[in-house]
């Protein structure tokens, strides 16, 4: 595919996702989400990729949200299809099993807030602003945001953010959980390739176990969850990166890099 609105680049063990439709903010059409799916299909298939970067072009935007001019006509049925393909795209990218790290350098609204949520971990620069200002626009969330924002930050501040269509700073994201960090604009990239690389550097596997048992326990009981972490735990056992790791700790000396098998 031709990528028109999205660039895919790869450094080292990690692959930077950049949104790029400046001029129009990176706003999420039709064409850019079609795009991000086949992304997020060669980020999969990519086996010398152990960690994501997510990100906007330019350094007003992360995302702006779903594109308005092409949203504003639609019918029920075609605003229905619309909310379902983002959903597919943004539950892709969450269920990736690639640690993914959104870098939000500037305005992450609507569906902007909702695909930095499908992410793992949030970094923001002290520029950023989150929100889901849809209720204003006569719409619902419709990326997920009605479901992962109760989730990141509880039911009563996602009803709040919601309703009143309140854009909030990088500050108070961080204050009510939504972000994990904030840093200088200059610093955002950095911090994030500096994050990737930390988590690439351990055992892919493990990580994505990790990930795996977290995000299914999310969803259900604990004594389901644990029954996860059991599982996954278990099947650690099963792999080259566990033996050499504990011996390498048994034998006092230095694991020379984790294989991914």
């Amino acid at each position: 595919m031709e990528l028109k609105n999205v660039i895919l680049e790869k450094e080292d063990k990690i692959a930077v996702v950049t949104i790029n439709r400046p001029k129009a903010l990176n706003a999420l059409n039709s064409d850019t989400l079609t795009e991000l799916d086949y992304v997020i299909g060669e980020i999969e298939n990519d086996d010398e990729v152990f960690a994501v970067i997510l990100t906007g072009a330019g350094d007003k935007a992360f995302v702006a949200g779903a594109d308005i001019s092409e949203m504003k006509d639609k019918s029920v049925i075609e605003g229905r299809k619309f909310g379902i393909l983002g959903n597919k795209v943004f539950r892709r990218l969450e269920l990736l099993e690639k640690p993914v790290i959104a870098a939000v350098n500037g305005f992450a609204l609507g569906g902007g807030c909702e695909i930095s949520m499908a992410c793992d971990i949030r970094i923001a620069s002290n520029k950023a602003k989150f929100g889901q200002p849809e209720t204003g626009l006569g719409i619902t969330p419709g990326f997920g945001g009605t479901q992962r924002l109760a989730r990141h930050v509880g039911e009563g501040m996602a009803k709040e953010l919601i309703y009143t269509a309140k854009i909030i700073k990088a500050d108070e994201a961080l204050r009510i959980g939504l972000v994990n960090r904030v840093v200088e604009p200059e610093e955002l990239m950095s911090a994030a390739k500096e994050l990737a690389k930390t988590i690439a550097n351990n055992a892919p596997i493990a990580v994505k176990l990790s990930k795996q048992a977290i995000n299914r326990g999310m969803q259900c009981d604990i004594d389901t969850a644990l029954s996860f972490e059991s599982e996954a735990f278990g099947e650690c056992f099963s792999t080259e990166d566990q033996k050499d790791a504990m011996s390498a700790f048994v034998e006092k000396r230095k694991m020379e890099g984790f294989k991914n098998r």
